[in-house]
């Protein structure tokens, strides 16, 4: 596992500056990019930013964010996690990628869901009963977007492609795209139908679970006769110079966020208890760099996944603590978990 690759998700969400209150969301875009840049100084392979149309997160257009980090970056990739294709236009969607890949030189890439959130399809006029054909159809027509090829296609929920090229092209001929999911066995199937790659999100309970996931997605991929690419996996975590620093600084931001999106579930509040117990065992990766990256290790030898993601953003934590996250998952939890995995 030597060449695990190693990322940071965030999407976006609104810090306190040092007085302890929220920026502005301006000021919350441009401290990813400049979060960004510090990964790429201190060799995080890739930085995700995902989608989102909510208060409490100020990244709505990941690629156009990525675009700015693109130009004052050297070689960290770029990436969405994800961008919510059902309420977009593929053929968009490629061209901003495209776009994108040639501002970074080919550092692009995109990771494709049908997003775990739905604010997005009222808001462009897509109705949620077409939930599912909406993403099914849109991922055939980009899958043959990919291609950089005239397309002809044709579906239920978006007018037909007849011979139609679409630009720019990408200056290698290809543009690294995952397909995200959330744990269902037909979500997995297709993408090894497609031939991605797949990126798990393993956001609480043992990541150990998931292994018949990535099980299935290898004996999909044979029986379609498609590739198997190494699959990635993110989960959400907060890192500090010990542990309680971390739980401290996490915990009480986490709880806000986790609360307010559980209540639209219909989930109860979370209980300090059961935060413990998932930092302890579960998928949430809090602690010192020693903690995280022992976690991190196992949990890679878990699921022998090549890529793994951290969510280093989980509410409101402040601008500072931030910023060392970032440090100390470059400087200190990358080097470790690759040595955990040497030995």
């Amino acid at each position: 596992m030597s060449d695990l690759v190693f990322g940071l998700d965030t999407f976006g969400d609104i810090p306190e500056d040092d007085s302890g209150a929220l920026v502005s969301d301006a000021r919350a875009i441009r401290q990813v990019v400049d979060e960004a840049v510090l990964a790429d100084q201190i060799g995080v392979d890739v930085v995700a930013l995902g989608e989102h149309h909510r208060p409490e997160f100020a990244v709505s257009s990941p690629e156009t964010v990525l675009a700015g980090i693109a130009t004052r970056t050297e070689r960290i990739h770029l990436s969405s996690g994800v961008t919510v294709l059902s309420s977009d236009d593929p053929v968009r969607v490629f061209q901003r990628f495209s776009t994108l890949d040639a501002l970074s030189h080919g550092r692009a890439e995109i990771i494709l869901g049908r997003g775990s959130f739905t604010e997005s399809f009222p808001l462009f006029g897509y109705d949620l009963r077409d939930y599912d054909v909406l993403f099914e159809e849109k991922l055939d027509l980009f899958a043959k977007l990919l291609e950089e090829k005239p397309v002809t296609w044709t579906g239920t929920k978006r007018p037909a492609l007849d011979s139609a090229d679409v630009y720019p092209k990408t200056e290698s001929g290809h543009l690294t795209t995952w397909i995200g999911v959330g744990g269902t066995p037909q979500s997995v199937v297709r993408t090894a139908q497609y031939g991605l790659p797949l990126m798990i999100a393993i956001i609480g309970g043992s990541p150990a679970r998931f292994a018949p996931y990535v099980d299935l997605y290898k004996r999909a991929a044979e029986q379609f006769e498609t590739t198997a690419h190494p699959v990635g996996m993110h989960s959400p975590g907060f890192i500090a110079d010990t542990d309680e620093q971390a739980r401290e600084l996490h915990w009480p931001h986490y709880k806000v966020i986790r609360d307010r999106i559980g209540a639209l579930r219909g989930w109860p509040p979370i209980r300090k208890h059961e935060y413990e117990a998932e930092v302890e065992h579960g998928s949430l990766y809090v602690g010192s760099p020693e903690t995280v990256a022992r976690k991190m290790a196992d949990a890679v030898k878990a699921l022998g996944v090549g890529r793994f993601d951290l969510i280093y953003t989980n509410g409101a934590q402040p601008i500072s603590a931030r910023l060392r996250t970032v440090e100390l998952f470059g400087t200190r939890v990358m080097p470790m978990v690759r040595d955990l995995l040497a030995g």
